[in-house]
């Protein structure tokens, strides 16, 4: 089976991601699970031929890999042993895909990027990401583990920007998922390795470009991390992600990047820019097939400014829980509403739970 037709197959079965390794045959992961398309009940689910699906070879997996690349990348790849780009397809669908080696064969990861931005709504979202979405300057961050919809999030959140503001977004992404149109706004996206070196190199240049909105696709380092912090307080509203899995555990990451001698002044810089922290897993749904968001909210209030300055980041955890009024909910309230809607086992609940004896109690 060609690269191309795999693909293909993962968006008509609903796939999230495809992994080609060496010794297996390819793998889809659907609704968080990892299904082999050489398993007999995946084969007779989705009618696919035992004589179409091959265990992978090393000359198969290198060909796969400069089936999809220019070969410039080809080049890259050979030369430094991982490759991030994206794909697009002759029928449209994109991919963002990571090739790498492992003990010296080809392998592949892709993400398969839904070209639909989805709505607040469709999406689930709670209301106040949209108040995040609409302030005018500051600093809003999106965090998760690896595949938790960051990147669906983040779209949906500029959308709305470039829906209701004549404001100039630009976006730097490593690679570019989502493609945006121009809407009310001027949007530019820029892809870090193609049209750019760096995430630090591109967002410096992005302070010279006239912005309104920076989106930045990882905060990696710090000087990324700083130069981030000082677009907002020089007035830009900048969305960021990092892969954290609590606001709590977000603030302290950010400061923890930076040498001791430098953190009560990053400390002052994030309490007076931040204004707010998503940080969100995603779930599978029992109800019907998919996956549905968890998520934490925490909403820069001045009791929460003032815990980030004097380095009380374990209190904030306190405040997310009693700020409903603000729109904060904690990871474990947004768990016990999933579970209460019926779209959420309790075994998984419990499982994601950053408190779970505490949620049992809540459930009852």
């Amino acid at each position: 089976m060609q690269i191309n037709e795999l693909l293909q197959l993962a968006f008509q079965y609903g796939a999230s991601d495809v992994h080609i390794t060496v010794n297996s045959a390819p793998c889809f992961r659907i609704n968080g699970h990892l299904r082999p398309l050489n398993a007999p009940e995946i084969q007779k689910q989705f009618g696919l031929m035992s004589s179409k699906v091959d265990i992978l070879t090393a000359a198969a997996t290198e060909q796969m890999v400069k089936d999809i690349t220019t070969a410039e990348q080809y080049e890259t790849f050979c030369a430094t042993g991982d490759l991030d780009f994206s794909y697009a397809t002759s029928d449209g669908y994109r991919y963002r895909v990571n090739a790498y080696r492992q003990q010296g064969c080809a392998a592949m990861a892709i993400r398969l990027i839904n070209s639909r931005i989805y709505s607040f709504k469709e999406l689930g979202l709670p209301d106040v990401l949209s108040y995040l979405a609409r302030r005018p300057r500051g600093l809003v961050l999106v965090t998760g583990p690896t595949g938790s919809g960051k990147s669906t999030t983040l779209a949906s959140m500029i959308d709305l920007i470039n829906s209701e503001f004549a404001y100039h977004i630009i976006t730097l992404e490593d690679p570019i998922e989502f493609v945006h149109q121009h809407k009310k706004s001027l949007i530019n996206q820029r892809e870090i390795g193609r049209d750019s070196k760096s995430f630090a190199s591109a967002l410096r240049s992005a302070m010279r470009e006239d912005p309104d909105v920076i989106l930045v696709g990882e905060m990696r380092d710090p000087e990324t991390i700083a130069i981030a912090i000082t677009a907002a307080e020089t007035g830009h509203l900048v969305f960021g992600t990092l892969h954290t899995s609590s606001a709590a555990q977000t603030i302290d990451r950010i400061i923890d990047v930076f040498p001791p001698h430098q953190q009560q002044q990053i400390r002052v810089q994030l309490a007076n820019t931040i204004q707010g922290v998503v940080a969100q897993q995603l779930l599978p749904r029992i109800d019907r097939p998919g996956r549905i968001a968890a998520i934490e909210v925490m909403v820069a209030t001045p009791a929460i400014r003032n815990l980030i300055r004097e380095g009380k980041t374990y209190q904030i955890i306190s405040q997310i829980q009693t700020g409903a009024k603000f729109g904060m909910q904690s990871l474990d309230m947004s768990l016990k509403a999933l579970y209460q809607m019926k779209a959420v086992s309790r075994d998984e609940v419990i499982n994601r739970a950053i408190d779970p004896e505490g949620l049992q109690r809540m459930l009852g």
